[in-house]
């Protein structure tokens, strides 16, 4: 298992999901959205979405687990993967987590650049 969370100031709830559905669904021919749930109360929103892909590296399918927390302009999001191991009683070959992994922290931090830049000018 493989997590990344990150804090996102004067962002916006629904330019960061869908940038995240994009580059993610858009990111592997194999990827694809296993489910998703979605709350709102007041100001506060909550997405949940899991992802599953195909890893050629591990020759196995491995999930991701994208939680986005919205608060007015405050945004939080939290990215987990899983799966990739073939073992019995410990993992190895997590090398297509961190690869899943990391292509969601390029979105996350390809945003959180996009939005410093709008808030230079």
């Amino acid at each position: 298992m493989a997590k990344y969370e990150s804090k996102v100031i004067n962002g916006d709830f629904d330019t960061m999901l869908k940038m995240l559905d994009d580059g993610i669904l858009g990111g592997s021919i194999s990827a694809h959205l296993e489910d998703s749930s979605y709350y709102v109360n007041d100001d506060i929103r909550c997405a949940v979405k899991v992802y599953e892909r195909y890893s050629a590296i591990g020759g196995n399918r491995i999930s991701m687990s994208i939680t986005l927390i919205g608060c007015l302009q405050e945004l939080f999001v939290s990215v987990i993967t899983s799966g990739g191991s073939q073992a019995v009683f410990f993992k190895i070959n997590t090398l297509g987590e961190e690869s899943f992994l990391k292509h969601a922290i390029g979105i996350v931090e390809h945003y959180k650049n996009w939005l410093q830049q709008a808030n230079s000018h």
